[in-house]
């Protein structure tokens, strides 16, 4: 629903709602980002979004009144009461690396559950999409419990995993048996961050195995954000460079908002 709001003054509000975390990502009309927020999504996503809005108008130094339109997308994006609309969540990550990448691009988004390659040509339309939602290898889950069983905090392992000096394999496909291997490799002496550092090889691996990749190679989502090391490992694994935008775990978030922002394009027209 539209508001009563200054053109000058509006913002555009993308809300997604990922099943590990929520972020939102407030851009201006001249779609500069203005403020943003990121939670763990919990079981309430409504309050969640609620919470991470807030958050990024807090930053932007807005009031909810300045919120022309809002789009919601990723997992839970039919919990988020206060959306004017919804777009799917490969639409809006292609849409928010577009934006910062305007050219024939693949997109390799990792995420907490699942994973996406998308393929861009050079105009953003989407050529093609893969998507692994159905296993947990290869996402920031696959971390998150290696993480647990290596007893050390998950925000150690991109610091961690550069110590490194000899990478062990992770053969398996299923996290289960990767905890299996690990427990091995523990028990035959090998070094945690030797181990952290062989784990991520595997989750490039896996989503290597999804898809070609073609044209310029950017990659997004919270695990990369948070474990900047996978992206030094995946130039090393495909042998050219590899792009993030800005604020990796923002791409979906900053693709709805550009969503709503042409939601307002098309009320004035």
């Amino acid at each position: 629903m539209s508001k009563t709001y200054s053109i000058e003054k509006a913002v555009y509000a993308g809300v997604d709602v990922g099943a590990s975390h929520t972020k939102v990502a407030l851009i201006d009309t001249a779609g500069h980002l203005r403020g943003h927020g990121v939670r763990k999504s919990g079981v309430n996503f409504s309050a969640t979004a609620e919470m991470c809005l807030a958050d990024a108008l807090q930053m932007a130094d807005c009031t909810a009144d300045q919120v022309a339109h809002t789009v919601s997308t990723g997992y839970g994006r039919h919990n988020v009461t206060f959306a004017s609309g919804t777009h799917t969540e490969i639409g809006c990550h292609a849409k928010g690396s577009y934006f910062y990448f305007p050219e024939a691009i693949t997109v390799i988004d990792i995420g907490g559950q699942d994973n996406k390659i998308i393929k861009l040509d050079s105009n953003g339309r989407r050529i093609s999409f893969k998507m692994n939602r159905k296993c947990a290898a290869g996402t920031g889950a696959f971390l998150e419990e290696m993480a647990t069983r290596l007893d050390i905090p998950l925000s150690d392992m991109d610091g961690l995993a550069r110590k490194s000096t000899e990478t062990v394999n992770i053969g398996s496909y299923c996290t289960v048996f990767s905890a299996t291997e690990v427990l091995e490799y523990i028990r035959h002496g090998k070094k945690v961050q030797d181990i952290i550092k062989g784990l991520f090889v595997s989750v490039i691996r896996r989503v290597l195995e999804m898809d070609s990749l073609t044209e310029k190679v950017v990659m997004t989502g919270g695990v990369v954000a948070h474990n900047p090391y996978l992206i030094d490992l995946s130039e090393e694994q495909i042998g050219r460079r590899v792009w993030t935008p800005p604020f990796p775990q923002l791409a979906g978030a900053i693709g709805a908002a550009l969503y709503a922002k042409a939601t307002q394009t098309s009320d004035n027209e």
